[in-house]
């Protein structure tokens, strides 16, 4: 009977294994997720976008933090799309290809725009002095348009591309790529503001203007950590896939 019982008991408490779909949904979620860790930048930034940083005093770690902080980033964006192309790809190929490329476009942004920021860093270690604040200058300058043109812009792009990928296939809710959807538009009339001046990075404006993008892939990254894809047609089509290959693996 002690024999019995422990093997029920084995038996009930035995985990259950992870489907694919569910570790792929599972992986962009956390890599989603991830993408939220440069917020701190805007702060650890401050100093060097300052016009005569290069001639000031002080340590320069919050700068190479944020420069970190940024390359995971990037790396995270890149991951977010190759981890949902082989299953979006089946509701649009095309599209979920144009998804995967942007990301990659808006990450090689990021890492410009942190080379740019680096590289003042470095010239203010190395001493070069008030000859140096022009070169300072052009390469803050540079991060600015790169931030405008890479992570202000594409992320926008990126939300039309999945956002219509997701509502079409059902993959997750269709409220949460509405939100993207909607988004859209309003962060690129926000990137166009601020492309003829009309306000800067750092303000109120550009950060409601970025707000339902940033709501979009937050949620997005959550509902895939904890809840993973919706049964749909394409979940249906991945799972009877699967099954029968693990049959016919069995067979032979």
């Amino acid at each position: 009977m002690t024999t019995n019982a422990a093997t029920k008991k084995a038996t009930a408490t035995k985990r259950v294994p992870m489907s694919s779909l569910r570790k792929t949904s599972l992986t962009a979620g956390i890599f989603y997720l991830i993408t939220f860790v440069s917020i701190p930048t805007f702060g650890l930034y401050s100093s060097v976008k300052e016009a005569n940083y290069i001639v000031g005093s002080g340590p320069d770690t919050q700068v190479l933090i944020g420069g970190l902080l940024e390359i995971i980033v990037a790396l995270a964006g890149i991951g977010t799309a190759v981890t949902l192309y082989p299953v979006v790809k089946r509701q649009n190929q095309g599209v979920a290809l144009g998804f995967v490329t942007m990301r990659t476009l808006e990450a090689a942004t990021i890492f410009a725009g942190v080379v740019s920021l680096l590289s003042v860093t470095t010239v203010r270690q190395a001493g070069a002095g008030p000859d140096a604040l022009v070169a300072g200058q052009v390469l803050t300058a540079q991060y600015h348009w790169m931030f405008t043109l890479g992570q202000a812009l594409l992320p926008g792009i990126n939300a039309v591309l999945l956002g219509s990928l997701m509502y079409k296939s059902r993959l997750v809710p269709r409220i949460l790529p509405i939100l993207g959807l909607i988004g859209a538009p309003i962060i690129f009339a926000s990137v166009l503001a601020k492309y003829f001046g009309l306000y800067d990075e750092l303000s109120v404006w550009s950060a409601l203007g970025a707000l339902l993008i940033a709501v979009w892939e937050f949620s997005l990254g959550v509902y895939l950590t904890v809840k993973g894809f919706k049964q749909c047609r394409i979940t249906d089509e991945m799972t009877a896939e699967s099954n029968s290959t693990a049959h016919n693996d069995v067979t032979v």
